[in-house]
């Protein structure tokens, strides 16, 4: 192909319509990401102090079931979610398939993201804190976490751009985000795939820098 039906393919690769159409994929792929970034902060906060505090058995099955999901296809959970649970009677949109799937893996992740945020928060506030009479949990919601959370936000904020990434997954329960859509795009017209991916390439790397700069202003906030 010469270099001027290149250009040209690129042209048309761009138009109106086609950049329409992969905004509002990328507006699917920042609405799961956002969702499921938020779910599953609670959720491993939650997992992640339970799994820390060592309660009898408890603690132990939530960290033998974290495990098991870090070990675990992202891909494979996501299939579970949109394939199998109808045949438990649970059925899922793609929609919502997808933040169960991801939340549920990231849950995982991010679980031990915290526990090592809290282990690394000198044992001394833990006993100054009780000193002073605060109670176990007022000692780890007031005193510990908002240390532990200063100490993760490097690799929490990777991990939630991993997650970002990861949402083209998605496309295997032909989730109409950004990596789907792009693949429609160039699935009309096989000249429009190297504009295509590069234009994919542009949007991601966009998002998640931003992203990476945000996690160094708020690093250098909470220094």
């Amino acid at each position: 192909m010469s270099i001027a039906m290149t250009l040209a393919s690129t042209i048309e690769a761009f138009n109106y319509y086609n950049l329409r159409y992969l905004f509002i994929g990328l507006l699917y792929t920042l609405s799961v990401s956002v969702i499921s970034i938020a779910l599953s902060f609670v959720f491993g906060s939650i997992f992640g102090i339970i799994v820390y505090e060592k309660i009898p058995y408890f603690s132990r099955w939530v960290s033998i079931a974290v495990d098991i999901v870090r070990n675990l296809p992202l891909l494979l959970i996501i299939f579970f979610m949109y394939f199998a649970l109808p045949n438990i009677g649970v059925h899922l949109s793609i929609f919502w398939a997808s933040i169960a799937a991801f939340t549920f893996f990231e849950s995982a992740m991010v679980s031990e993201i915290v526990r090592g945020g809290i282990m690394a928060v000198d044992k001394g506030q833990f006993e100054g804190a009780r000193a002073n009479g605060l109670t176990n949990a007022q000692t780890m919601f007031r005193i510990v976490l908002p240390q532990a959370y200063k100490k993760i936000v490097p690799p929490l904020v990777s991990q939630f751009i991993s997650l970002v990434k990861d949402t083209s997954l998605a496309t295997g329960i032909v989730l109409p985000e950004l990596m789907y859509r792009g693949q429609i795009i160039y699935g009309q017209n096989s000249n429009y795939m190297i504009p295509v991916f590069i234009m994919l390439a542009i949007i991601y790397f966009v998002v998640n820098f931003g992203l990476s700069l945000i996690s160094k202003r708020i690093e250098k906030n909470l220094a």
